[in-house]
């Protein structure tokens, strides 16, 4: 891989909670992932982290390929039990990142559970703000993924950075420069937002990016509108939906920006189950030849 193509990396999503993220890693680097995201839901389990990262970093032994990001994803402003260990989570990752070699944590913001989005931000702010001053302590930045959840301004319980109006509040409220996003189309076409105008006004908040992309059937919406009994959008894997990538890549790179984008997979209503990974490596496939550059000589 040269090194202009090295700048942006194309790689997956590895469950961590539930799972032996090291064991999947060493199952799939040969695949051709450029990089891993071993990721957490809610809770790490108990896990010693750092040997965690340093099993990962061992499965992944002498081969190229990089843990830019770690996912911890849960609601760490409220207090039930779960929610504590979602916040604890937040704390052990940004603690061990060193361990897998990442530089970045990412997640949710959590929310005030059923209230509008602006009540969660007084509490986002204490929460956020020392958990900032923790990660910059260590070199770490904080990515937050633009997942509504199925919430909205209104109402929701996992996340209010799913809306650029949101973006703005935010980060008026935690100005840090270590906080940012982990960006991805799909999560604003789910809401019919052009995604492609985002990257020009906030690249320079994307610390990472997830490869998931979206299927808008307009049909329906022109015939059920999109709050009927008929569903509108799909969630999809890269090369399977609306965008085109070479678009998304190329404004990325406009913009500056360099980093991985680690595929989501699992959400496709096709290439899921025993046909998720073949729908991975068509997506990873599909992501390289929209980066370009593995093929071409190093004028360097």
């Amino acid at each position: 891989m040269t090194k202009s193509a090295n700048s942006i990396r194309i790689g997956t999503m590895v469950k961590a909670a539930g799972e032996d993220a090291a064991a999947r890693i060493s199952k799939i680097a040969d695949m051709g992932f450029e990089s891993f995201e071993p990721f957490f839901w809610q809770t790490t389990n108990g896990q010693n982290l750092a040997e965690l990262g340093k099993r990962c970093v061992d499965a992944i032994g002498s081969r190229d390929i990089t843990i830019s990001t770690l996912g911890m994803f849960g609601n760490p402003l409220e207090e039930t039990e779960m929610d504590l260990q979602t916040l604890q989570g937040w704390k052990d990752c940004i603690d061990n990142a060193h361990h897998f070699g990442a530089t970045c944590v990412a997640g949710f913001t959590g929310r005030i559970r059923n209230k509008p989005l602006t009540d969660s931000l007084p509490r986002y702010k204490q929460v956020w703000s020392e958990l900032a001053k923790r990660a910059a302590d260590k070199g770490v930045k904080i990515a937050f993924e633009n997942c509504a959840m199925d919430g909205n301004w209104a109402t929701g319980d996992w996340n209010i950075a799913h809306n650029p109006d949101a973006w703005e509040l935010m980060f008026n409220e935690t100005p840090d420069d270590n906080i940012g996003l982990e960006w991805e189309p799909c999560h604003q076409m789910v809401y019919l937002i052009d995604p492609l105008p985002q990257i020009r006004k906030w690249a320079h908040k994307f610390f990472h990016v997830h490869g998931k992309d979206a299927t808008i059937r307009w049909e329906v919406i022109k015939e059920h509108g999109i709050f009927g009994k008929e569903k509108f959008v799909f969630m999809r894997t890269p090369g399977f939906g609306d965008s085109n990538w070479t678009d998304i890549i190329s404004e990325l790179r406009l913009a500056g920006w360099s980093g991985s984008i680690d595929i989501e997979g699992w959400h496709d209503p096709v290439y899921r189950d025993a046909l998720e990974m073949t729908g991975q490596i068509h997506g990873l496939n599909y992501l390289k030849k929209s980066r370009g550059g593995e093929f071409v000589a190093d004028p360097a």
